[in-house]
């Protein structure tokens, strides 16, 4: 009897979008919608932890000081952070992770690869696994995430990062495919 078959070695980069930022926005309806800054206070020495998306349009991002961003958009909403909260709810996310696979390395609170392979036959190809998670971070914790789907950690990782917020971005699988599909990218990523 085989017991193995020959799947293919799929990874997956699961990333939070604007993690301290999206959980403030859940918890506040009032914030929803606005320039929402993690971090120091900007009349105090420090910096921005997390931006929401709104404030990244106006080029707010982590480790920008935080009177830098009260610069960039003056009307910012700047929150202390709430790591316990924080903590809880990647706790969710990781549980989520691990009734997939096992093989979960977490990078940080709010990202981790999983080693998907094994889980293939179980749930199906890496791109209808990462559906699957991300559904379940939708439903159970009311977030985003946005994921990458690959042959290996790196692609997984850039991928990742392709289609946020919300996104879903699926590498080839096929050497030449790989090299088209990494071409156009500018070589700082």
């Amino acid at each position: 009897i085989r017991i193995m078959t020959d799947f293919q070695t799929t990874f997956l980069h699961v990333d939070m979008d604007a993690f301290f930022a999206s959980v403030e926005q859940r918890d506040h309806p009032e914030l929803r919608g606005k320039p929402v800054v993690v971090g120091a206070s900007p009349d105090q020495r420090g910096v921005v932890a997390a931006a929401s998306y709104e404030a990244r349009k106006y080029g707010i991002h982590s480790a920008m000081p935080s009177r830098t961003a009260k610069q960039k958009c003056p009307h910012a909403i700047f929150v202390t952070h709430n790591m316990g909260n924080y903590k809880e709810v990647s706790r969710q996310i990781m549980r989520i992770f691990e009734s997939y696979t096992p093989l979960v390395q977490p990078l940080s609170i709010d990202e981790a690869f999983l080693d998907v392979t094994g889980s293939l036959r179980l749930f199906g190809d890496g791109k209808t696994i990462a559906e699957k998670i991300r559904r379940d971070i939708l439903e159970q914790t009311r977030l985003t995430a946005s994921v990458g789907v690959a042959p290996n950690m790196y692609l997984a990782k850039i991928a990742s990062d392709m289609n946020k917020p919300d996104g879903l971005t699926e590498v080839p699988f096929e050497q030449k495919a790989i090299e088209a599909f990494l071409a156009p990218l500018p070589i700082g990523r």
